[in-house]
């Protein structure tokens, strides 16, 4: 492949900024995001390729914009809905239950 999936020693990225004594998770959601990928693939809804697959469709501007759990949260809520797990729709519910949970715990 070559394209916004892979741009490893690509010319024209700028230099590779990585930050001092990165943490694994920056956020609790990364480290929860990973791990249900990691337990479906185990559960034997779909391997590592079917999984890299499902991240490597988003647009290459939202690829290269965003972070890396970002792309794993993308190849997440893709595989879980077409393994018939849950829906887009289910899944906005969600987001949009959790964020007024967020907001009203800020005020």
């Amino acid at each position: 492949m070559n394209g916004a999936h892979d741009v490893g020693g690509m010319h024209g990225f700028g230099p590779i900024d990585p930050e001092v004594d990165e943490p694994v998770f920056h956020a609790e959601w990364e480290r929860r995001c990973f791990a249900l990928s990691v337990a479906m693939g185990a559960y034997g809804s779909w391997n590592l390729d079917m999984s890299r697959y499902a991240r490597e469709t988003l647009p290459p501007g939202d690829y290269l914009t965003t972070s890396y759990y970002e792309h794993w949260l993308h190849g997440l809520q893709r595989q879980l809905v077409e393994h018939d797990f849950l829906s887009y729709d289910e899944i906005e519910q969600r987001m949009r239950t959790l964020q007024q949970a967020s907001d009203h715990a800020e005020t």
